[in-house]
Formats: C-alpha cells, structure tokens, sequence
C-alpha cells in the first residue's frame, strides 16, 4: 500500500485541524527526519484572502529567522492546496500542558522570557502576531518553548482608512483588535495578559455564551480580581495583570520584554526589592 503524500513528505498521522488548515505528522525521506506539515483547507484555496495568510506566513517566519519560533524548512504546493514545511515539535503546546497540570511559576516566567524575545524581535521588524494563545506556543523534546503560527500576523502599516479585519481569537484579542482599529505589538502584549491570567487561575478572564459577547467583554468589563478565583494569589500578579491588559494600548508594557521581565521579576522576588 502507497504511502499518502503531501509534496515529497509521508504523512504520518493528523495532528490537528483548524479554521484555515489541517496539521500532519509527516516524515522527511530525503533527510529522515519527522516534520509537520500544515495544508491550507482546500474549501479555503477559492478565497485569495487565505491563500495571502498562507503564504505570508512562511515568509514572514523565513524572514525572521528567530531562535524562539518555530521554524519554517519549506512551501510548496499540493495540487491547488499550499502548504507549510515546519520542525516538528515533540513537546506539544502550551495549550496541552495546562490541561494536564499546573504550570509552575518558574517554568512561566522561562516560557514568558523565550516567548517575550521572539515578539520584540517580530515587533521590530513591524510585525504584529495578532494570535497570541497558549495553543500557539510549543516545546521542543527539551520543554524549550516557541512560538509559532504567524498564519494572521499583519506587516504592513495600517492607516484609519484601511479598514482592519478584525482578526484573532475571541478569548485573547486586544480591545483595539475587537474594534478593528490598528495594532501594534501592544495586542500581543494584552494577549500575553490573558494567558498569564490563565496559568495563575486556570481560568479566562472573560466567557460569554458568545462571540459577540465575550468579545465586547475586552473592551466593557474590567479584568476580574484574580483573588476571587484564586485565593492565595499575590496581589502584585494582579497588578501586574492589569498593565498587561489595560484597555488602552499606551497604558500597557510597551514591549513584550518589559512585561516579561516583570513576570520574571515576581517569581524571582527581585519585583519586591525594586519596590522598597
């Protein structure tokens, strides 16, 4: 029995399946080694918009070249389906870690530092993630985290009268995302916010019985006192929450790596002595 194929990789097994594309497990013959390879939906092929996504993204990561995201070996074309050649990372995501156990503090701040250099690095060169989620950070065999799926990333300059798509996942988008206003790397930040709220709690800050709803809730409702949940949660994680998520984009972290560095700050107890 032949062995499916997508270009010159041997599909091994379905990963995942998502809004745009479908993830394998695949082999590579020519240097025998396992890699992913993300096929963009063939329902999607007929809309220009997904195609440029598609594309976009292994540019983009190609030329980035950083050693905190995942990298991109390859694109090509399977019949009128374009896919994405990408390392295979053997950890599994973010996403997955939660749902088997609480991630300590320590290991948090490490992935926020490693996370945190690949957004001030994609930032620099304009470039906007706008999909910042536990699902879209993974780990190598070595639990080393990366950040990955650029597929929504923006690199152009968006003017007021462009009209921006509003782009992302509900329960992580940035005020300025719900409205479709322009973003800076200031959206990625309020998206880390959510996640640091969701390793500390284990809970979102904001659910809806929809979309619209829990959308509208980034921009209405203030963050919720992650004490009600948690207890024994220092206050300063609040405070630091808060900054990150501020509902005004010039009230948040200016970078990535400042906020990251306040996550690491806490766990090491050096916030503490800043203060005195």
């Amino acid at each position: 029995m032949s062995t499916e194929k997508i270009g010159r990789y041997e599909i091994a097994d379905e990963l995942a399946v998502g809004g745009m594309g479908i993830i394998y497990l695949a082999r590579d013959p020519y240097i025998q080694r396992q890699v992913v390879v993300k096929v963009l939906m063939y329902s999607r092929t007929l809309e220009a918009v997904y195609r440029e996504f598609f594309q976009r993204e292994a540019e983009l990561i190609a030329a980035l070249e950083h050693p905190n995201i995942v990298p991109v070996y390859d694109f090509g074309w399977h019949g009128q389906q374009p896919y994405i050649v990408m390392r295979y990372m053997a950890g599994g995501s973010l996403e997955d870690q939660l749902k088997k156990r609480e991630v300590k503090l320590n290991e948090a701040a490490r992935i926020f530092k490693r996370v945190a250099s690949a957004l001030d690095a994609a930032h620099a060169r304009g470039i906007v993630h706008r999909d910042i989620k536990p699902s879209n950070i993974l780990f190598d065999a070595d639990h080393e985290a990366f950040l990955s799926d650029f597929g929504i990333a923006k690199s152009k300059p968006i003017s007021d009268e462009d009209g921006e798509w509003m782009v992302g996942t509900p329960a992580f988008m940035s005020p300025e995302q719900v409205n479709g206003l322009p973003v800076d790397g200031r959206a990625d930040v309020y998206a880390l916010g959510v996640v640091l709220y969701r390793l500390l709690t284990g809970q979102l800050p904001f659910s809806a019985d929809s979309t619209t709803a829990l959308i509208n809730a980034h921009v209405e409702l203030p963050i919720p006192d992650m004490r009600q949940v948690e207890q024994n949660i220092p206050a300063v994680w609040q405070e630091v929450v808060v900054r990150a998520m501020a509902k005004n984009s010039n009230d948040r972290y200016s970078t990535a790596g400042e906020f990251a560095r306040d996550v690491d700050e806490v766990v090491s107890g050096k916030w503490y002595l800043r203060k005195l």
